[in-house]
């Protein structure tokens, strides 16, 4: 609801713990629900706007109208959910594939055909090969700067800059092999190479009944 043009996939798991036919109905039940949802922010976002344009002094909320009409600009696409059941291999390559074909769909997607220049390539090549290094740790977890004194040593990367090094990291995150939290004032000098780390991580930290869990530990 924040990213101007968003696409979402909603994916919907533990379809091993319903029958058949349940799947189908909660399927129906959370697609109307999200399209409900939708609506109803639309209808909210319109109302302020009204307020703001018919109160006494407009002219001192034109900020706040602004960021509305703005938000009201934000096309979000919802796309038909997936079910899924983790514990099957098979769903979760039906999942990739349903992933795949939607992300190659250049009426959902119209910069999927844009061509990356091959400085991208090259710094991504390399960034693989030092995750998989004997001398990278385990978690993965890199200076952003030394990072770049590492990748620098390539000799097709001598005059790579940090500049240009964020810009590519920007992408590398977005299809998920690095993860990068530059929005995050105390993460943001911290590359993760290896993002299956803090999905590891994630998982014990993370995880159904975990207050339970606690409380029953001596």
């Amino acid at each position: 609801m924040r990213v101007p043009n968003s696409v979402v996939l909603p994916v919907g798991t533990h379809v091993d713990c319903c029958r058949e036919e349940e799947v189908e109905e909660k399927t129906q039940d959370i697609m109307a629900k999200i399209m409900a949802m939708l609506a109803e922010r639309k209808s909210n976002v319109a109302h302020f706007i009204d307020n703001l344009e018919s109160s006494e002094e407009p002219e001192f909320y034109v900020d706040q109208w602004e960021r509305l009409k703005e938000m009201e600009s934000c096309t979000l696409t919802i796309l038909n959910l997936v079910p899924v059941n983790c514990t099957d291999d098979r769903d979760i390559r039906k999942l990739e594939a349903t992933i795949l074909e939607h992300v190659k769909n250049e009426e959902l997607f119209p910069e999927v055909i844009r061509v990356l220049p091959p400085v991208y390539r090259q710094v991504e090549a390399a960034i693989v090969d030092i995750a998989q290094s004997e001398e990278m740790a385990d978690h993965g977890m890199m200076d952003l700067q030394y990072l770049l004194s590492k990748l620098s040593q390539c000799e097709h990367l001598a005059t790579l800059d940090r500049e240009l090094l964020q810009d590519i990291l920007r992408y590398l995150h977005r299809i998920g092999l690095v993860v990068w939290y530059e929005e995050i004032k105390h993460l943001e000098s911290t590359v993760f190479l290896q993002p299956t780390f803090l999905i590891t991580m994630f998982k014990l930290l993370v995880r159904y009944h975990l207050v339970q869990q606690l409380e029953n530990i001596s």
